[in-house]
């Protein structure tokens, strides 16, 4: 059965591009610009693992984070937190992400954090 990974990100050129990369890798992908349905969105698409932008727009990807996490049902859901941010690592480990990607990355450390971290 395919994996499937969601991605959340306000930036429409970077989801075309991390689409295009999993998908080469066999991964299914959903994306959205925004993430206030983020629990909705997991009942609606079940993924295999969330990769989450820092700075999308609304109620940011950290909140969207602990909305997971007080949730049973999506809080064993791997979730990898991406941004420009200088200070991503210690956002990451702050709020519990399972791994972190800093903006800009390479393809292959993209590929392998994915690999490394999917149900």
């Amino acid at each position: 059965m395919q994996k499937c990974v969601l991605i959340y990100d306000d930036d429409i050129e970077i989801l075309i591009v991390c689409k295009a990369i999993l998908e080469m890798d066999q991964y299914r992908v959903e994306t959205s610009t925004y993430c206030e349905n983020i629990l909705q969105d997991i009942q609606t698409h079940k993924p295999d693992l969330i990769l989450m932008d820092l700075w999308i727009p609304a109620i940011g990807g950290e909140q969207a984070i602990n909305l997971m996490h007080a949730d049973l049902s999506a809080r064993l859901i791997p979730v990898i937190l991406f941004s420009a941010n200088d200070e991503i690592e210690k956002i990451s480990e702050r709020i519990n992400a399972n791994g972190f990607l800093k903006k800009p990355f390479d393809i292959f450390m993209f590929r392998k954090t994915i690999k490394d971290h999917i149900l």
